[in-house]
């Protein structure tokens, strides 16, 4: 028995001895050599914002691509889709024309107007009755106009179906204004011992008639937006964008504390102007869009994958350095670590820069569609979307700890800031729908989805409220020494699982389905 204990440790030492060897190459590459922020700069600051459509995003994916042949890698090219039309965006300014003027704090949606030029006009505030519409449409051409509501990221819906809602408000709103009517000549008839009776509230909609303003010839809207700014896209509208039938009038979330002053200003009816430069710029479609995936094949088992990654794409207002640079550029280093050191792993590792995430998991979902079948050749798909924040343990189940023990081993020998924790993980329920990020349709089909958890030890104090779609999603907000950790970290563990002479074992991960 003592024997052939010891003949098993030899043989355990002797068949992790290369994956020793590359995992503590990979360590010293990461900690002499590590190009992560390197990555995070060109794609946020040669780039930019990087929205599907955007010329940004196809120059990030070229350039990705480049660099995963350049570490000696295959690459894919996988066609994830197509919009009808594109959008790039440039610059913008305002500024308020008054005794006391101001230079505005502001942004607008992807995939709304731009202004024609440099445009000035006065400012009024929405009607929000038929009567309050016919008292000051003569008076709307060349205005700018402040809509209620506070912004949430996306613009008024202008399709013929959010015509249609705001035209059913209007009409409900006539049928409150005509009791309202009949209400105030009560209280006007009424004896002095009958109590009185309240108005009635209209039903609140922000520019609830656009489409009539929009025809009486306004500059645009603008509503109040918390800082900070934040914007997303036209989801609404965008699939049936054409050249010919793109949006017209701009949609502008104006700082909320700007918004009050010039709001009362509007409210007292003083004389001021706004001027704009909104240059929001549209490309002739369709415009096909693709994950950037890059191949470590597999020397023993070829047909059988680790994916890592996260989202190419972001939203544009800012330049995405979070989200979702702090999870692609990291997977791209991890991938340049694993090549640098030589790791030939059994299993292909794809490096899965995904296209599309913000617009609705457009390049992962299309991806799983098209590759049904190697859905149960995935021993984990490793993806990180949550910030730069770093890696602190892992929850795995009973079935994969062994493995994941073993492979998880040399992490605390990498940094002592950080130590790194295992746990066990409970068997949860399958989700039925995908959750917002690109590990949602994976862990629908069932695929393994386990991911790190993440901490910030050293108090840098990051909000992903902060940056998330706002203006503050920038190079800046990620976190160097998190981001480079984090880098070499995944590089062991995704190598460790792709060398593996299995699959990760998917017993006891989800709990058995009713069906």
């Amino acid at each position: 028995m003592i024997a052939w204990t010891m003949l098993s440790v030899v043989f355990s030492t002797s068949s992790f001895a290369q994956n020793e060897k590359v995992v503590k190459k990979i360590i010293e590459i990461g900690k002499t050599d590590n190009q992560t922020m390197e990555h995070l700069d060109i794609l946020c600051n040669r780039f930019g914002g990087r929205p599907i459509g955007s010329d940004a995003y196809e120059n990030a994916a070229e350039w990705a691509a480049y660099k995963f042949r350049e570490w000696g890698m295959e690459v894919i090219m996988d066609e994830a889709g197509e919009l009808p039309v594109g959008f790039n965006r440039g610059p913008w300014f305002g500024r308020m024309l008054a005794v006391d003027g101001m230079n505005l704090h502001f942004a607008t949606p992807s995939y709304t107007a731009g202004t024609k030029g440099v445009q000035t006009g006065h400012v009024l505030l929405e009607p929000k009755t038929q009567d309050q519409f016919d008292r000051m449409k003569g008076k709307l051409k060349g205005a700018w106009v402040l809509i209620t509501g506070e912004n949430n990221g996306l613009p008024i819906d202008y399709s013929k179906h959010g015509d249609h809602l705001r035209d059913s408000i209007i009409a409900l709103n006539e049928e409150i204004a005509k009791e309202n009517s009949g209400i105030r000549r009560y209280n006007r008839e009424k004896a002095d011992s009958l109590p009185e009776k309240k108005a009635l509230s209209y039903v609140e909609e922000p520019a609830l008639f656009y489409r009539q303003m929009r025809e009486a010839g306004i500059l645009g809207i603008i509503q109040s937006a918390p800082v900070p700014i934040r914007v997303m896209y036209d989801r609404k509208n965008i699939d049936s964008m054409t050249f010919e039938t793109l949006p017209a009038v701009p949609d502008i979330k104006l700082d909320e504390h700007q918004f009050a002053i010039i709001e009362q200003m509007a409210k007292e009816r003083q004389n001021f102007f706004l001027e704009f430069d909104i240059r929001n710029h549209f490309k002739m479609g369709p415009i096909k869009y693709y994950n950037v995936i890059g191949v470590i094949p597999g020397t023993k088992f070829p047909d059988e994958y680790v994916i890592m990654g996260g989202h190419l794409d972001s939203y544009d207002v800012a330049t995405g350095g979070v989200d979702d640079g702090s999870g692609a550029t990291p997977a791209m280093e991890a991938a340049r670590l694993i090549m640098k050191a030589g790791g030939e792993p059994k299993h292909t590792i794809l490096v899965c820069l995904w296209a599309g995430e913000e617009f609705g998991l457009l390049g992962s979902e299309s991806w799983i569609e098209r590759h049904r079948n190697d859905l149960p050749k995935i021993s984990n798909m490793f993806n990180r979307d949550g910030g730069p924040t770093v890696p602190t343990g892992m929850s795995v189940s009973e079935a994969m700890w062994e493995d994941m023990e073993k492979i998880c081993k040399p992490l605390n020998d990498i940094n002592p800031d950080f130590p790194f924790v295992l746990e066990k993980r409970e068997a949860r329920e399958r989700p039925l729908q995908a959750w917002g990020t690109d590990s949602g349709p994976f862990a629908v089909e069932g695929v393994p989805t386990m991911t790190f958890t993440t901490g910030d030890p050293k108090g840098y104090d990051f909000s992903y409220r902060e940056i998330w779609h706002t203006e503050r999603d920038l190079y800046n907000k990620s976190i160097p020494e998190y981001q480079e950790h984090t880098a070499i970290l995944t590089a062991i563990v995704v190598y460790g699982v792709a060398n593996l002479d299995h699959l990760l074992s998917r017993e006891g991960y989800n709990l058995p389905s009713e069906e």
